[in-house]
């Protein structure tokens, strides 16, 4: 059998089909942000409970900015659910959302025997997802192609 030698060189690796698809980088992107967010939230809130006034604003505007990144999650994982038939990242997604509007209520009334538990939960779910999105690729939906005319 003879050896066909391709444009790349003999060198270059093969392609992997499995490659990340646009909307599969752009979730991870969404889940990153709100990663960071949602673990600067409680670094906010232990300045204010340390005695500092200005942490409370700060942590107000990090739940405006974790409830944003939420919204921006739920609509990256949509287009992967469309485009890559991919739905857990939607459901995940949509249970976190959930969970940050009521963190956010939760915290607006003070109360606080639900705000800190469901704080803890959702940085869970939220490390959980940003994990499960990097681990493996969300590759590319293959398009059958027809050979009949």
């Amino acid at each position: 059998m003879e050896r066909q030698l391709t444009l790349a060189g003999d060198d270059a690796p093969p392609e992997s089909p499995e490659r990340t698809a646009a909307s599969g980088w752009v979730l991870r992107a969404a889940a990153t942000l709100l990663l960071i967010g949602g673990f600067g939230q409680p670094a906010f809130a232990g300045v204010y409970l340390s005695g500092e006034f200005d942490g409370l604003t700060w942590h107000v505007l990090g739940a405006d900015l974790v409830s944003y990144l939420s919204i921006a999650q739920l609509g990256a994982a949509v287009a992967v659910w469309i485009r890559v038939r991919r739905a857990w990242p939607f459901w995940s997604a949509l249970a976190l959302t959930t969970g940050v509007f009521a963190q956010y209520l939760a915290g607006m009334e003070g109360a606080l025997w639900l705000h800190l538990p469901l704080g803890v939960a959702l940085i869970a779910g939220i490390a959980v997802t940003f994990a499960a999105l990097w681990m493996r690729p969300l590759p590319r939906r293959v398009k059958a192609v027809r050979t009949d005319a």
